[in-house]
C-alpha cells in the first residue's frame, strides 16, 4: 500500500506501471487521476491545504479499511497539496484485486472519501476572487452509499 500527500506532480503512467508490475494474483486493476478544471470559467488555480501527519493518518484509516472490506491485493493513493494550476494531476488512486467489481468499487469508494471527508481544504482562485470549495450534496450522496 502506498499513499502520498506531496506538493510536487507525478507521471499518473509511470505510478500506474509501477503499480501494476508483476501482478500475477491479480485479475483487476482499476486507477483514476483527478484532474484540476475550470467549472465555471476563469479558474487560475486551485489551492489545496492540509495538515501534515493527520492528512496520511487519515487516507491510511480508510485506506486499510477499504483493503479489508474488498480484500485488495494492493492500493496507491496520491493527493497534492500546493498550489495546482489547470489541468495538473491532483490525485490519483489504484486498486488492485481479484475481480474487477472489487477493484472498481473500492477506487470509487476511496476516491468519495478522498473528495468529501479526507482533511484537505481546497481554495479555488479565479480572475474575479477566491473561495473556498465546500462538498456538494453530489458528493455526500455518494459518500452515503458506502
Amino acid at each position: 500500500m502506498k499513499i502520498s500527500v506531496q506538493e510536487g506532480p507525478f507521471d499518473a503512467g509511470a505510478e500506474l506501471d509501477a503499480f501494476s508490475h508483476g501482478r500475477h494474483e491479480v485479475g483487476a486493476i482499476v486507477s483514476f487521476t483527478g484532474i484540476v478544471r475550470d467549472r465555471e470559467g476563469g479558474l487560475v488555480r486551485m489551492e489545496i491545504e492540509h495538515y501534515p501527519g493527520m492528512t496520511e493518518k487519515a487516507i491510511a484509516e480508510i485506506a486499510e479499511q477499504a483493503k479489508a472490506r474488498w480484500q485488495l491485493a494492493d492500493l496507491l493513493v496520491i493527493h497534492r497539496h500546493g498550489a495546482l494550476p489547470l489541468g495538473q494531476p491532483i490525485m490519483m488512486v489504484a486498486t488492485a484485486a481479484a475481480h474487477r467489481r472489487a477493484a472498481f468499487d473500492a477506487a470509487e469508494y476511496l476516491m468519495d472519501y478522498l473528495k468529501s471527508r479526507a482533511p484537505f481544504w481546497k481554495k479555488e482562485v479565479t480572475r474575479t476572487g477566491e473561495h473556498w470549495v465546500e462538498a456538494t450534496p453530489e458528493d455526500e450522496d455518494a459518500l452515503s452509499r458506502w
